[in-house]
């Protein structure tokens, strides 16, 4: 029984960085791939800054490097990974983040030439779940995703202790044994969650079906982009906004009435490039609020560079749960924040979104789309009223469609 205590206590101790180590200084490690521009992975590094930032990490430099594909063996090349080695003994640094999930094994030889921690992406967003999850349903779904994250990388656990007890490392030893007994563990609590979140599941499909057929309309969209703003301002409600990456984690669902016409809308946990696996798995059923939806609204930070690839990443995730073919309307959100660089008369070289001003957006790909959709500040109330308007006459439409004969109430 002791030996159980200690195990889940050492796993336990893995599950989230300590409070105490909270604004530690990091370096952020990403690899440039081939056809890949050296901007868009500066991009990529702003995002994992980012959410180093929400963890309570501070980034102090970042590394990169153009390879074909990122070394199986160290994810980088031999030297430049001395070369962050010695830069992090220099300016003791704290931990070192790569923007890619590691191997198990890609972990443990990397470990061994660090003389700091190191976080992969998948493990640094898994922290900031388990830091943000709230309610008992969605620490369930977190905890779910951390052990199977966990589960192939037990192995490197009791190397250090192999060798302290001066064992062998052959198969049958106190290592091995130890091993062993942490992934029983582990797939025991794997089971016992699964089976926590099927009833869960089955009590929260009660709750859906007990609704009624009101019309559903699901807010989605890429983390931090202004969801639960735009769900407090239509639904005159106080879920929780801010600044930070996965703000929202739990579903949130409101009866709102416009006019006379009544339906329901639900903010949902936002979308994220290389979300991990282990977390879209567990998140399904959260995300069936989304599957069930009549309507998306999907938003789209206009003012961050890369938005095209943020509703891209967000169009993917939708199709990977099964709601690729909703009626979407499309939502460009903090028009108030968009910036251009206005290009020189003389420049020849072609315009970038860059230098695109707002009106010049409008009329590019996104008028020539046929997915409807408006231009809104929402912290700033711009395009509201026309937002609510576009939305009722949307609402009425589908409700009209499902109730043929109570339309004297519009």
């Amino acid at each position: 029984m002791g030996e159980n205590n200690n195990t889940k206590s050492r796993i336990s101790d893995t599950k989230r960085i300590p409070e105490e180590d909270l604004m530690l200084r990091a370096v952020l490690v990403s690899v440039i791939r081939d056809q890949q521009d050296p901007r868009q992975t500066e991009e990529y590094l702003d995002e994992l800054e980012f959410l180093a930032e929400t963890a309570g990490i501070v980034g102090i430099k970042r590394f990169t490097q153009r390879l074909p594909n990122p070394s199986a063996r160290i994810y980088v090349g031999p030297g430049k990974l001395e070369e962050i080695a010695a830069y992090c003994e220099q300016n003791e640094i704290d931990v070192v983040i790569f923007d890619d999930e590691l191997s198990p094994s890609q972990t443990r030889n990397i470990e061994a030439a660090m003389p700091c921690r190191i976080l992969d992406r998948t493990r640094l967003i898994l922290d900031i779940f388990m830091s943000r999850a709230q309610t008992a349903y969605a620490k369930t779904q977190v905890e779910l995703a951390n052990y199977q994250y966990m589960l192939p990388r037990l192995s490197g656990m009791w190397t250090h202790l192999e060798r302290q007890r001066g064992g062998t490392g052959t198969r049958g030893g106190a290592g091995e044994r130890e091993i062993e007994t942490d992934r029983r563990i582990v797939r025991d609590r794997i089971a016992k969650l699964k089976e926590d979140l099927k009833k869960i599941d089955r009590q929260m499909s009660v709750q859906r079906s007990n609704r009624g057929a009101l019309v559903r309309v699901a807010l989605v969209g890429y983390t931090n982009v202004g969801k639960s703003t735009l769900m407090n301002l239509l639904s005159k409600s106080e879920v929780f906004a801010e600044n930070k990456l996965f703000a929202t984690l739990d579903t949130t669902v409101r009866k709102v009435v416009f006019d006379n016409l009544p339906f329901l809308l639900s903010d949902t946990v936002g979308f994220i490039r290389k979300l991990p696996t282990e977390l879209v798995e567990s998140f399904k059923s959260t995300l069936d609020e989304v599957r069930e939806a009549d309507l998306l609204l999907h938003v789209v930070d206009i003012s961050h560079p890369q938005f095209e690839d943020q509703i891209a990443v967000v169009k993917q995730t939708l199709q990977d749960i099964g709601a690729g073919n909703k009626p979407v309307y499309l939502v460009f959100n903090k028009v108030d924040a968009y910036t251009y660089t206005e290009k020189d008369p003389d420049d020849l070289t072609p315009s970038t979104r860059e230098n695109l001003s707002l009106e010049d957006l409008k009329k590019s790909w996104i008028a020539k789309a046929n997915t409807p959709c408006i231009f809104i500040s929402a912290v700033e109330k711009i395009n509201i009223d026309k937002l609510r308007t576009d939305l009722y006459g949307m609402i009425r439409e589908i409700h009209a469609g499902r109730y043929p004969f109570n339309n004297f109430l519009y």
